[in-house]
């Protein structure tokens, strides 16, 4: 007898959520020991995903300002510019940027936190305030350098890997 969900139809494999896979690249592009080629993100992500896929997911954080990559021979090396929950705050602006009101979206957005979540907020901006600016998405998190390698140095997991 086949196995079912709670909603009685069969169960097959689990469907990823929405951004998992970009969650799972930037993670393993955070512990790589500098710029890393496509074919190292593979085999970090345990080589169950094609080479392709791991292309478009590279690609699509390097469009949302999550990664860059710079030339490394025939491929690129992939440095990650954001953390996860950097990744979330650029799909918010992305969100805030297609709407006309920003005003009125972000007056919906503050009214509708839970009173910790708001003092937070309240706390952050102050802090920033204070500051005198902000850290943008492409910023080096603490601890980090530029996020660039000495030119020449070789990348980690860069035997070749077919030009890919």
């Amino acid at each position: 007898m086949a196995d079912h969900d709670d909603d009685g139809t069969a169960a097959g494999p689990r469907r990823r959520r929405q951004g998992e896979l970009e969650i799972q690249v930037l993670a393993a592009l955070r512990q790589a020991p500098g710029p890393v080629n496509t074919a190292w993100v593979q085999d970090r992500l345990g080589g169950t995903l094609a080479y392709t896929t791991v292309i478009t997911i590279l690609t699509r954080l390097r469009a949302k300002g999550a990664v860059t990559r710079e030339r490394a021979g025939r491929s690129f090396a992939w440095t990650a510019t954001a953390d996860e929950a950097g990744l979330a705050a650029l799909r918010m602006r992305k969100v805030l940027e297609g709407e006309t009101d920003r005003e009125a979206v972000l007056a919906s957005f503050v009214t509708g936190l839970a009173p910790g979540d708001e003092e937070l907020l309240r706390g952050l901006l102050a802090r920033t305030g204070e500051e005198g600016g902000r850290r943008t998405a492409g910023a080096p998190l603490p601890g980090e350098e530029d996020g660039r390698r000495t030119a020449g140095a070789p990348l980690p997991g860069d035997e070749d890997d077919g030009g890919r």
